[in-house]
């Protein structure tokens, strides 16, 4: 009661996933405030500097071909006006031919939207709303998809690399292997890939994919490399910024046209998909360090922050009797008791989930939201199992909501 009067909230303790909702909140205030100063105190003086020299070049035009200032800036509104529509003082290629119309589409429905080609007329943003709608849902399904694919093939290889290393491990004995009890099969059976090495792949993936993409693009475009790594990483995250954009010339020289915009495609294709599905698992990493902060706070305040249990779980990661294990109950988001839950108490912390648990709960996707929604509905919160709170994942809709809830069964917080 003292520490409660005491507290500055006042008003009890904050339900665990409000509180990591708020710390995340205040987490990305303060990542802006940041990038922010960083990014003025970078940009702002060329920026000035631009402006000054521009000041300059437009007062020595006006008098040099004696033109009015209100004339010139009438003539250069006009040419920004034409500038949007796509007339650009070089030579391009037509923004709405069909190949034009393509590479538009292909932006909209990755969300990159680089901004330099839009739609003019009514009917062409009307039909670019309900367009985009159906386009965006679709490739984000796709890149849903492509990221279980992904994790299917990191984790095969993952434990192929596991079975050789723990071969190698078991010397021979008088001819024979030394088993260490649990036999092959059993190890393997409780085995996850650890997140973190999932991580690790998908961004030495990103990168190469990147670098590769950027021999390309500095040998076709004339840019430098480094412009070119800025524009695969705007490109590949779906930010689009419009500066820098890609075959956008009608021919160039020395190279094959057609095969430069099919490799640029696949590029692009190829390289938003790796930086999706590192997204995804990099926010993973995300909330278990936002679990951690959660659980270092407990101490100082603990009326404000809930206590996660007298009883807490043992790690993962140290082999325990079966008989102390608890087995959780079959629930609508695990739809099935893992086996391996049951079979060994080895799991590393912070590990992936398996592909086969991976596609079960993705059948029951569509279940659990609705479950969720018409939980919200009659405005009941959602009954966290107790593996979900010692964890602090929570439920979720989609490839990263499903991975939360089957994390809840294989991470433990750090």
């Amino acid at each position: 009661m003292a520490c409660r009067s005491g507290c500055c909230c006042g008003s009890g303790p904050i339900n665990e996933d409000n509180a990591r909702f708020l710390l995340l909140a205040l987490f990305i205030v303060i990542y802006l405030l940041c990038g922010a100063a960083v990014f003025s105190a970078l940009e702002h003086p060329k920026e000035r500097e631009a402006k000054e020299r521009w000041a300059q070049r437009f007062e020595h035009f006006s008098q040099k071909y004696n033109l009015s200032k209100k004339d010139l800036n009438n003539f250069l509104r006009n040419y920004e006006e034409a500038n949007v529509a796509g007339i650009r003082v070089d030579a391009i290629r037509p923004r709405w031919d069909f190949t034009g119309a393509f590479y538009f589409v292909g932006t909209v429905v990755s969300t990159i939207g680089f901004g330099m080609t839009t739609p003019a007329t009514i009917g062409g943003k009307v039909f670019l709303m309900f367009y985009g709608l159906l386009g965006c849902a679709a490739t984000i399904l796709f890149f849903n998809l492509f990221l279980e694919r992904v994790i299917t093939v990191i984790a095969f290889v993952l434990k192929s690399c596991y079975e050789r290393r723990r071969n190698k491990a078991v010397l021979p004995q008088n001819g024979r292997q030394v088993s260490d009890g649990g036999g092959a099969g059993g190890e393997l059976a409780g085995w996850k890939p650890s997140v973190y090495c999932v991580m690790l792949i998908l961004g030495a993936a990103a990168i190469l994919v990147s670098c590769c993409a950027s021999l390309m693009y500095s040998a076709a475009e004339g840019w430098g490399y480094l412009d070119s790594l800025y524009f695969c990483f705007v490109a590949f995250s779906t930010i689009g910024f419009g500066d820098m954009v890609s075959s956008q010339r009608v021919a160039y020289e020395g190279h094959a046209t057609a095969a430069y915009r099919l490799g640029n495609f696949f590029f692009i294709l190829t390289g938003v998909c790796c930086i999706y599905s590192l997204f995804n698992v990099i926010s993973i990493v995300i909330k278990q360090v936002l679990n951690w902060l959660l659980r270092r706070l407990e101490g100082p305040c603990r009326c404000c922050f809930p206590r996660r249990g007298h009883h807490r779980h043992p790690r993962r990661n140290v082999v325990a009797p079966g008989h102390l294990r608890a087995r959780r109950d079959p629930s609508i988001e695990t739809d099935a008791i893992n086996e391996s839950e049951t079979d060994t108490g080895r799991r590393l912390s912070g590990e992936m989930i398996s592909m086969r648990d991976f596609l079960a709960a993705n059948k029951v996707n569509l279940a659990i939201m609705q479950k969720q929604l018409s939980e919200m509905a009659v405005g009941n919160q959602r009954q966290s199992s107790s593996s979900s709170r010692q964890n602090g994942f929570s439920g979720g809709v989609g490839a990263l909501g499903i991975m939360n809830n089957r994390l809840a069964e294989t991470s433990v917080d750090r």
